[in-house]
């Protein structure tokens, strides 16, 4: 259930696009902002298999391909006015079936242009706007695997990780003319595409459903809080990172794993 909390958190009115917005964690953030009273525009490669909330409004575009984030760019202008907040969740990546070796250009490339390029391009085609009216937020979706010698997610964990670098430069380059730039690295989030890692693992290590999520929750460090996290887990972090009450807040990460990244840094 979504509550109505737009008194509490400022973003009623906002304008705010979410990529991967209709499944997993960007639809649990689409949900979070729309319920705080934002007008919210997701984009996906397919349509929504479940009806949208309220203020959510879908556009279909490939954002792995140039094309299709200038088009949602087009779009998100032509129906929302505007954009006040960019939350770059869309990402993802075919694992490799045994190991490094097993990844091919083509894994390659794919991951780079849905985890780094889609934000890349989204960002410089949305953020002339911003900059012009002196504020807006955009929020990077990363992920732990960023930090994670994983060699099945490599490509995904090397993406990541370029992903955070621009992020952070991004955030120094443009603080100084209003426009606030964070990311989120969440840890093992139950989604769709978990499923699809643990169905993964039981087909190419011959384990059963149980044995392969206890794989996964290793893969990831294990997690303290004792539970995968939840798509409200991270849609709330979102909400306060593009309310007011965050203003203070530029170029910094918010892991949000259950305590699966043990290190200090």
């Amino acid at each position: 259930m979504v509550h109505n909390v737009a008194s509490q958190d400022g973003l009623s009115g906002k304008r705010v696009v979410v990529t991967g917005g209709t499944k997993g964690i960007g639809a649990g953030i689409a949900a979070r902002l729309a319920g705080a009273g934002a007008s919210v525009l997701v984009a996906a490669r397919s349509a929504p298999e479940r009806e949208l909330p309220a203020n959510v409004r879908f556009v279909k575009a490939d954002l792995s391909t140039e094309s299709g984030v200038a088009g949602l760019a087009a779009e998100a202008l032509e129906i929302l006015g505007g954009v006040d907040v960019i939350v770059d969740n869309a990402g993802g990546a075919v694992p490799a079936t045994s190991g490094i070796a097993d990844l091919t250009e083509e894994h390659w490339h794919d991951a780079y242009q849905l985890n780094v390029m889609a934000a890349v391009r989204l960002d410089r085609a949305l953020l002339p706007g911003m900059l012009e009216r002196g504020s807006g937020v955009i929020i990077h979706i990363s992920s732990i695997a960023a930090l994670r010698a994983e060699s099945s997610l490599v490509h995904y964990g090397a993406a990541k990780a370029a992903l955070n670098a621009y992020s952070k430069s991004l955030a120094t380059e443009v603080a100084p003319r209003g426009v606030r730039v964070n990311r989120i690295a969440p840890g093992l989030i139950k989604t769709e595409a978990v499923d699809s890692f643990v169905q993964h693992i039981q087909d190419t290590q011959g384990l059963d459903q149980e044995a392969a999520l206890g794989t996964l929750h290793e893969l990831v460090g294990g997690i303290p809080a004792g539970r995968e996290g939840k798509p409200a887990d991270i849609a709330n972090v979102v909400a306060f990172l593009a309310s007011d009450q965050a203003e203070w807040i530029v170029g910094a990460e918010f892991r949000i794993d259950g305590g699966s990244v043990r290190q200090v840094s």
